[in-house]
């Protein structure tokens, strides 16, 4: 018999790990079946039910028998739905065959990037940055470029800061406004700046707008906007937040024909089309009154503040004031050296073990000294997460 060790696993899978919010959750799933009671701050995923009318969409759908193969991109109707409330919403001007639906934005995500990034590519990646970004690059087999971002600042993204970045190895840059972890989001004149800046370099901006609609700055805006640079600009969209369709698995892309080709036959090779009913409940979501976008935007903006005022109650924590998205990212560096506490992953380790709440540490979007909570709760979550890492951090001074 031979000795020799046979190689099982490819270099490409050996370059990610498992995401830490979709472990967390795992972990939190276990935990809550075990009859634990836990103060959940750990998946980005809203506490709305989805709409009705985007479910009689979709029941209407299966009882009609909607429920075959469709084109790879996405049936005309939901591609057209994509494009028009895009343009609606952001005075984009794209046409149907410039967009693909896809089995939720992290698809999306993961086939530009596939399609668009080849071994030894530059990708430049502000920090933080949410978890699935890094990961999708090195498995594409870029190379990631970090551009470091100052809590002092509030983690804003300037246009001179990616600029800097820059180098003639640079294929594409990822912007993620309003962001997660931190909910930082990029000003419309830097978004404008970038956008131009990578039009004229040559350079891919793909624009993850996951969460376009939870902006509490002001009107929101999207790199799809300067149309006379649309060559260089991937619009990754999803429905997942602004619709609480997390389940759902529904997300587009809008970006030039050439690439859109590409990633539709990447898509053909993989998942094939979105389930069928899923785009019909899309249609509904897209073409539909957006008022419950409106209403779940005034509630997430009141959770935002009673959150961030029950933070200001525990001393040694501190905290930016994000700007869109569903989440705060505290900094708890002060109480590393206490309790046995080093990292940020230990003080997430300790808070679901001792205090039943879950967090995501920082370290899982490139920062040290942070944990991410999702405010996308009943307000009594809220105020009773708080009040248990109070008491655990309180007990450690």
């Amino acid at each position: 018999m031979s000795t020799t060790m046979t190689k099982v696993l490819t270099d490409r899978i050996n370059r990610i790990e498992v995401s830490a919010t979709m472990a967390i959750t795992a972990e939190a799933l276990k935990m809550t079946a075990a009859g634990i009671d836990l103060a959940n701050f750990g998946a980005g995923e809203p506490h709305f039910d989805t709409p009705q009318h985007i479910k009689d969409a979709a029941i209407a759908a299966i009882e009609k028998n909607f429920s075959r193969y469709t084109a790879v991109a996405g049936t005309p109707e939901v591609r057209k739905a994509v494009v028009e409330r895009h343009a609606a919403d952001f005075g984009s001007n794209y046409a149907i065959d410039e967009c693909v639906f896809s089995a939720g934005g992290k698809l999306a995500i993961f086939n530009a990037v596939q399609v668009l990034v080849d071994h030894g590519d530059e990708v430049i990646l502000p920090v933080p940055y949410w978890v699935s970004f890094k990961d999708i690059i090195e498995y594409a087999g870029g190379k990631v470029v970090y551009v470091e971002s100052d809590e002092r600042e509030d983690f804003r993204i300037t246009a001179k800061m990616i600029e800097a970045a820059i180098t003639p190895r640079t294929k594409a840059i990822i912007l993620n406004s309003p962001s997660n972890p931190s909910g930082a989001v990029v000003s419309a004149a830097d978004l404008e700046a970038i956008v131009r800046l990578a039009h004229a370099r040559g350079i891919y901006l793909l624009l993850d707008e996951c969460y376009a609609y939870l902006t509490y700055t002001g009107v929101p805006v999207s790199g799809g906007t300067f149309t006379d640079c649309k060559e260089h600009v991937i619009i990754l969209g999803s429905l997942s937040k602004t619709y609480a369709m997390t389940g759902w698995r529904a997300g587009f892309t809008l970006g030039p024909k050439q690439v859109i080709s590409a990633m539709s036959k990447l898509q053909s090779q993989s998942t094939s089309n979105t389930t069928s009913f899923v785009q019909k409940a899309a249609v509904a979501a897209l073409s539909g009154s957006q008022q419950c976008v409106a209403d779940m935007r005034t509630d997430f903006l009141k959770l935002r503040d009673r959150i961030l005022a029950g933070l200001k109650t525990i001393p040694g924590v501190t905290c930016t004031v994000p700007q869109g998205a569903f989440y705060v990212y505290p900094n708890v560096s002060a109480f590393f050296g206490k309790g046995g506490l080093k990292t940020a992953s230990d003080v997430a380790s300790k808070l679901l073990s001792e205090a039943r709440v879950v967090v995501v540490p920082g370290e899982a979007f490139g920062t040290t000294d942070h944990i991410r909570l999702s405010y996308a709760a009943s307000a009594s979550v809220v105020d009773e997460g708080v009040k248990r890492m109070r008491e655990y951090f309180g007990q450690l001074s």
